[in-house]
């Protein structure tokens, strides 16, 4: 999948993600989900909102749009979406990015 997370990371299931040349592993849990994606330069994910997300950039820059304001992130950079709100991204460079999903249903895992 990557070349930037670690064997034991690669080994957890990929994740269905609907978004072409986005890549991600998913960790599951009664509690969530945690997903370890690894998303091309020129990536968007359009408007959506679903429960509550806390993510944080591991490499790379995004534009996030949550609930209509527009915030760049960089490596080192965490942001939180509360549940139900409206949020958008675009990815200006490759970036890798750990998000947790209070859903537990929020990506399928790859059979």
């Amino acid at each position: 999948m990557s070349d930037f997370y670690p064997e034991l990371i690669e080994k957890l299931p990929q994740a269905v993600v609907p978004i072409e040349g986005v890549k991600a592993r998913l960790l599951q849990s009664d509690h969530g989900q945690l997903v370890f994606f690894d998303i091309p330069q020129g990536a968007k994910v359009p408007q959506h909102a679903h429960g509550a997300q806390w993510g944080t950039v591991l490499d790379g820059e995004m534009t996030l749009t949550i609930g209509g304001e527009a915030k760049t992130y960089r490596k080192g950079d965490s942001y939180t979406i509360p549940a139900g709100v409206l949020h958008e991204a675009t990815f200006a460079t490759r970036c890798h990015i750990i998000d947790l999903f209070a859903d537990t249903d929020r990506y399928a895992a790859k059979a």
